[in-house]
């Protein structure tokens, strides 16, 4: 089997809207960031399977001969990816050597790469000697989607690898995507790796880092917008971990102590997403306005309200909005809340220095602050002129 080196990248992803109101039903609606893992796949004649992760200082290697006995009786079939080989990850289980409880994030990221290496080419009978190289611009464990994009990536290059995609790139091309085919096929793939990685998941945050754009979530059902704008934004870490568990079961105990309260709250950041969606359609199909931005300040100070009714705010990320609006930006949390992430938009006319001046006022409360854009594309094939400079150079030490 010939493999040929390939480049991929996909985007994190933030929440703009719904978060914890879409558990009971609402819409939400979730955005890439333009803050992308890369993933650079290379053959090899040692006979291994390497994978090296600098992020989280993991550098490991298996023998082929080796992983080829863990494959079942059967190859995958990869016109059919729904459920999990569960004898293949208890095979892998203890071959890492990991135990049934929760895995750590060095563990479930192996385990990942593991599974679907194996899964794509055990139909072909041959497992190729190759390495794999990832290097993300996102933080992990932030709730902004490292894991679905690491697992959007994964899948793409080994699909790619293995001849059931086609490598897209021409020599006069420096970034290519596939069609609607290739992308289901890819997505199905991404979400195998983020049920390995999270047990339980949506599937938005890897159709995010598939499809890109902005995405219409709603009981289940996962409806790209078509034509959506690029929105500038700062994306800010405020570091205060939380339990999105914890936070999601204490929505419920308020709704279940105060129903006619709460549910009029989640009704109202149903609408707030709704509007938000027909807005951002009218940027798209007319030239943005300084009051579409008005509209999209305003929904973002009120949902940032409702969010604090139901219990999911926290004193970091009230600094956070509170020190944006003295600049004249808005702010809301984007995920679970009681801490983690929040995002400010930008306006066209911001300045640069009100954004650099709020960027060292968010750093100076001890955040983590990025300006980036929301809207970017989804999961892509790089030449390696076309990849970020610092991707390239942290993925050609490996």
């Amino acid at each position: 089997m010939q493999i040929k080196e390939c480049i991929m990248s996909a985007p994190g992803k933030a929440i703009l809207h719904g978060e914890h109101a879409v558990v009971h039903g609402n819409v939400a609606l979730a955005v890439s960031l333009n803050l992308r893992t890369y993933l650079r796949l290379q053959a090899t004649s040692t006979s291994k399977v390497c994978i090296n992760l600098p992020n989280i200082n993991t550098f490991l290697s298996w023998d082929v001969t080796e992983l080829k006995q863990l494959l079942p009786d059967s190859g995958a079939e990869l016109g059919n990816v729904s459920e999990l080989d569960a004898e293949l990850v208890r095979r892998l289980r203890d071959l890492l050597g990991v135990s049934n409880g929760t895995l750590d994030t060095r563990s479930m990221a192996i385990l990942a790469f593991l599974y679907i290496y194996l899964s794509v080419f055990a139909g072909s009978g041959e497992l190729p000697s190759l390495t794999v190289s990832v290097w993300s611009e996102l933080p992990t464990g932030a709730g902004l989607g490292s894991s679905a994009a690491y697992s959007v990536c994964l899948a793409a290059a080994l699909l790619s690898a293995s001849g059931t995609i086609p490598s897209l790139l021409s020599d006069q091309e420096s970034t290519a995507r596939w069609g609607e085919v290739e992308m289901e096929l890819i997505n199905r793939w991404a979400f195998q790796g983020e049920k390995i990685i999270h047990g339980n998941p949506s599937g938005v945050d890897n159709a995010v880092g598939t499809w890109g754009g902005i995405l219409r979530y709603h009981s289940g059902k996962i409806t790209p917008l078509i034509r959506v704008p690029m929105l500038r934004i700062l994306l800010t870490n405020t570091k205060v971990p939380r339990s999105t568990k914890v936070l999601v079961a204490g929505v419920k105990d308020k709704m279940n102590k105060f129903p006619s309260i709460i549910n009029p709250v989640l009704e109202s950041v149903n609408a707030v997403s709704c509007t938000c969606e027909q807005t951002l359609s009218e940027m798209t199909n007319d030239t943005p306005t300084p009051e579409h931005y008005n509209i999209l300040e305003e929904l973002i100070d009120i949902n940032q309200h409702h969010l604090n009714v139901m219990g999911v705010g926290h004193p970091a990320l009230d600094t956070l909005c509170r020190v944006t609006l003295a600049r004249g930006l808005h702010s809301k949390l984007t995920g679970a809340g009681g801490g983690g992430c929040g995002i400010t938009l930008l306006r066209p006319e911001t300045e640069c220095s009100v954004v650099q001046n709020t960027i060292q006022d968010l750093r100076d409360c001890g955040y983590d602050c990025w300006e980036t854009s929301i809207g970017a594309e989804g999961v892509q094939q790089h030449s390696p002129l076309a990849v970020n400079k610092e991707a390239l150079e942290v993925l050609a030490r490996y």
